[in-house]
């Protein structure tokens, strides 16, 4: 097993914060990751799976348990049942951005508009992560885990995942415990072969935040590029010298509320409609049917608003903080809450919760953390 001496996570996640574990172990194939996560759930103790360490927030305390870092690596290249798409299967433990930039230089497109963004493959689906209107749901064909009641690895395709806002069967949220706990061993993505050439820009939340027009024509690299220099502006690219990215990215997820609930905020907080579920088959017995079908009950569409804005128009402004704490909010950025130096997990909790009581206080909803809490209480 190849155990290493084991570093504290403050080393590791993006926030900055964590003590040592007791055993650490690096799985840099995926038989010595499915050999460690195997023998940690074997032995009952508490166990964190490390990728990045860019959606964690991790507590003071010396972690009592092992860490397993998943540092798999690798793209395969793979036919597509689709004319004109083609299947990427990459390791759990693959850069994120560089599985984007890879995608980009072969003309490959679905998951240009994510550049950036920090963190694992495996992670990507557990949180379906997003940006600028693309998610991973859009591309993800399936993923191969292994099962931690079993142990048993399994290919399992992406509708039995519960992929949703931020979300999936395997994601820890808050105050809750996955659905299907379970470890993402490689990811399987369908990505469009649309060419190094110029063309429209799906999604109308891409186009506004690139500046494009419904008939403007840009390359993959173009869009990409531009991506990341807009992700920069917002301290949401990785940078060693700027405290701005000492970050775990946006610490609050936008909030869905209902059409209503939306209706009582002031009309230019920013919202966007989610779409609804569509309503299920209606199936009336021959033997009972009578000539008469009963009318479809209409919807409102939930909505989904905008939690930086909530953050600021509660008083709340970029670079924030609280007396003595070397946590604060972000100065390019008002979602994200930043480490500016040795600061603790309790500091960063202090602020996140005196946030959520604001936003609660002047607009009636509590704003729920995105990232995994360890040893952490909000």
């Amino acid at each position: 097993m190849p155990d290493v001496e084991p570093l504290p996570l403050a080393q590791l996640t993006t926030l900055r914060t964590g003590g040592a574990p007791e055993r650490m172990i690096d799985a840099h194939t995926t038989d010595e990751l499915i050999a460690a996560l195997r023998e940690a759930w074997a032995e009952g103790q508490p166990l964190l799976v490390l990728g990045g360490g860019s959606n964690l927030l991790v507590g003071d305390e010396p972690f009592e348990g092992t860490v397993v870092r998943v540092l798999t690596t690798g793209i395969e290249r793979l036919p597509s049942p689709r004319p004109g798409f083609v299947r990427l299967r990459i390791q759990a433990g693959h850069d994120w951005d560089d599985l984007v930039a890879y995608a980009v230089s072969e003309g490959l497109a679905g998951i240009e508009a994510m550049s950036g963004i920090p963190g694992t493959v495996g992670a990507a689906p557990v949180q379906n992560i997003g940006a600028y209107g693309q998610e991973i749901v859009q591309t993800l064909a399936e993923v191969e885990l292994i099962d931690e009641s079993t142990g048993a690895v399994a290919t399992v395709s992406a509708d039995e995942l519960g992929l949703g806002f931020r979300t999936s069967v395997f994601k820890h949220h808050y105050g809750s415990v996955p659905e299907r706990p379970a470890v993402i061993l490689s990811v399987t993505l369908e990505l469009a072969e649309v060419g190094h050439g110029d063309r429209p820009v799906v999604g109308e939340q891409l186009r506004i935040a690139l500046g494009l027009g419904p008939d403007d024509r840009v390359s993959l690299d173009w869009v990409r590029d531009h991506v990341l220099a807009t992700r920069r502006r917002k301290g949401m690219v990785l940078d060693p010298d700027d405290p701005d990215t000492y970050s775990a990215g946006s610490f609050f997820q936008n909030a869905i509320v209902s059409a209503s609930f939306a209706r009582t905020l002031p009309p230019e907080c920013p919202r966007w409609p989610v779409t609804p579920d569509l309503d299920p088959v209606l199936v009336i017995p021959l033997a009972a049917y009578d000539g008469y079908v009963p009318s479809s009950v209409s919807h409102e569409s939930d909505v989904k608003v905008s939690a930086a804005w909530l953050i600021e128009h509660s008083g709340l402004r970029k670079g924030f903080k609280l007396p003595r704490s070397r946590a604060a909010l972000s100065t390019k950025h008002a979602l994200a809450l930043t480490n500016r130096g040795s600061g603790s997990a309790e500091e960063l909790a202090q602020l996140a919760r005196f946030i959520q009581g604001r936003v609660q206080a002047e607009f009636g909803l509590i704003l729920q953390p995105e990232p995994v809490l360890v040893g952490v209480e909000l």
